[in-house]
């Protein structure tokens, strides 16, 4: 199944990447360059019969490798690297679990913090909204954002003007496509972590 876009300005496409060692195993990974599994391989390649129809003006990508290959992998070629889409820089938290910081820090969230040695949220929400308001402003009618997990959540929760914690409820799965539209003119969720099988 392919996604038809509509006539809307701009019609936005967010990507995460495909799985990793980390993502695979629940650990945060933010400025370390992973590549994808084979299976993350094999995400990424399932991606491209649904996205082949949508025929982007512009795809940014995260600097990171695991991004880049799948949008390789995907078809989203060629891209532009942006940096501002690179993830949530986890500071010390880099590498490691949830579970395994709670017994450090008891009811820590990335979204709350503490975030020592990393971006806090309003860091990353300055971030998202550099994003958004090159997006906005670059003339393209379809953009595909190929990036990462929490910062796809923090970019989503900014499109709608909502305050950063609200991505704490917007799961985000390796490999799945969402989509940033607008309704009347209001800046809408249109699609949210779509997941998508080998046929398209």
């Amino acid at each position: 199944r392919r996604l038809v876009a509509e006539v809307q300005d701009p019609l936005v496409w967010l990507v995460r990447h495909g799985q990793t060692p980390w993502s695979r195993d629940g650990r945060h990974t933010g400025r370390t360059d992973l590549d994808l599994t084979a299976e993350g391989e094999r995400q990424a390649a399932a991606l491209a019969p649904c996205l082949a129809g949508l025929d982007p003006d512009l795809v940014l990508c995260s600097p990171r490798v695991r991004a880049q290959r799948t949008a390789e992998l995907a078809g989203l070629v060629p891209f532009e690297v942006a940096d501002d889409l690179q993830e949530w820089d986890y500071g010390e938290f880099e590498g490691r679990t949830t579970p395994d910081i709670h017994r450090e820090v008891p009811g820590w969230s990335i979204w709350n913090g503490p975030w020592p040695g990393g971006e806090t949220a309003a860091d990353v929400a300055a971030r998202a909204d550099r994003l958004i308001r090159r997006v906005r402003r670059s003339g393209a009618r379809r953009v595909m954002l190929v990036g990462h997990g929490h910062f796809g959540r923090v970019t989503a929760a900014r499109w709608v003007g909502a305050d950063v914690t609200t991505g704490r409820w917007l799961a985000l799965d390796t490999a799945t496509w969402s989509e940033l539209g607008w309704d009347r003119g209001t800046p809408v969720l249109s699609h949210w972590n779509v997941a998508v099988t080998d046929g398209g």
